[in-house]
């Protein structure tokens, strides 16, 4: 590793040192490696990974033991670059795809190093994240953008990685009907990448009116509150069962997985990826009458390419997700917000770079 020429030896960090203790703080620039480049951090999403660091110290065997820096999706412009990669690179507009693998094991071998056991990824202990003025990632994670591109949608192409991952292991494709459990922000995500991928139907459920609201806004017709009873009385939210080619959760919560899984036609696929409880119950006898596929989604792989065409595109608008903004210094705000239904996005802006 090498200091970072061209770069202060201190930058301010968000740093987070137990729960809801968040501390303003100089801390070294990190160095850089050969195949490293440093960024200068435009903007970063809170994502709600950041907010279960900050309320309870842990997310399942991941645990805060010793300071960390919060952030992982995050956007900015290379200042300094590794012996290995070239110079030419300095000045480029990125967006960060937050991982670090050790490219060596069966996984990422195979390209599946989202799986990697070696894996380093931003704000996941003990390995430092994006609330700071700036970060080190790997030359080849740090995604060049278009010039018409923001740095706020750049930073968002991270929770897109996630959407574009999740329709990939449910299959939509053109034609394809979906529905999506939870209308926050991974859920508009999901949709609209579904939608952009082809899908002639995109159903969204979820609790909260303004989130429904939001989801309205976004363009998407069918909008179902769960708890509602069905016109035809076959289930709640107006969905009757094995309609559905996929059934994406996006919530976490048990009762919308059990719920949506009974909507899924037989051979279809059921994707989960939203945090709950480490366990729940599951409608065993419907997985297995119907042959549904059930997956996890942890991260993603190779996703950053889909993502900024689709945005560069205008298939997928990420800048009107976008509902407050914070500097560096109101992160503890900007956590607290992050969990109000009627933010969609909240960004954090450690440096002065422009924003829109």
């Amino acid at each position: 590793m090498t200091t970072s020429p061209g770069a202060p030896a201190t930058m301010r960090a968000a740093v987070l040192h137990g729960v809801d203790d968040v501390r303003i703080e100089d801390v070294p620039v990190p160095p850089i490696g050969e195949h490293q480049v440093l960024v200068q951090v435009a903007a970063v999403g809170v994502c709600g990974s950041d907010v279960h660091y900050h309320r309870q110290g842990r997310i399942a065997d991941f645990v805060v033991e010793e300071p960390m820096i919060l952030g992982h999706e995050a956007s900015g412009v290379i200042v300094t670059v590794g012996p290995a990669v070239a110079q030419e690179r300095v000045g480029q507009r990125v967006s960060i795809e937050p991982q670090h693998p050790c490219r060596r094991c069966e996984y990422c071998r195979t390209g599946r190093y989202n799986l990697c056991p070696h894996m380093e990824f931003y704000a996941t202990p003990p390995i430092h994240g994006a609330f700071a003025e700036y970060a080190v990632i790997d030359a080849d994670f740090a995604h060049p953008i278009p010039e018409s591109m923001s740095w706020e949608a750049a930073a968002l192409c991270e929770p897109l990685s996630v959407g574009v991952w999740a329709c990939g292991k449910a299959g939509i494709g053109v034609g394809s009907s979906v529905l999506i459990a939870g209308a926050g922000p991974i859920g508009l995500i999901i949709a609209q990448t579904a939608r952009a991928l082809g899908a002639s139907r995109v159903i969204l459920s979820d609790p909260a009116p303004l989130r429904r609201e939001a989801a309205q806004a976004a363009g998407f017709s069918e909008v179902l509150d769960p708890g509602a009873p069905a016109a035809d009385g076959s289930a709640p939210g107006g969905t009757s069962p094995a309609q559905v080619d996929a059934f994406i959760d996006a919530s976490g919560a048990e009762p919308a997985v059990k719920a949506g899984m009974r909507t899924v036609r037989p051979g279809g696929r059921v994707v989960l990826v939203g945090m709950g409880a480490d366990e729940m119950t599951l409608p065993v006898s419907t997985i297995l009458t119907r042959e549904i596929v059930l997956t996890g989604v942890f991260r993603y792989a190779s996703t950053w390419p889909t993502a900024i065409a689709l945005v560069a595109s205008g298939a997928v608008d990420l800048d009107s997700l976008v509902t407050a903004r914070f500097g560096l210094a109101e992160v503890e705000r900007a956590l607290e917000m992050a969990t109000r239904p009627e933010h969609r996005k909240v960004l954090v802006l450690p440096s002065d770079l422009l924003t829109v």
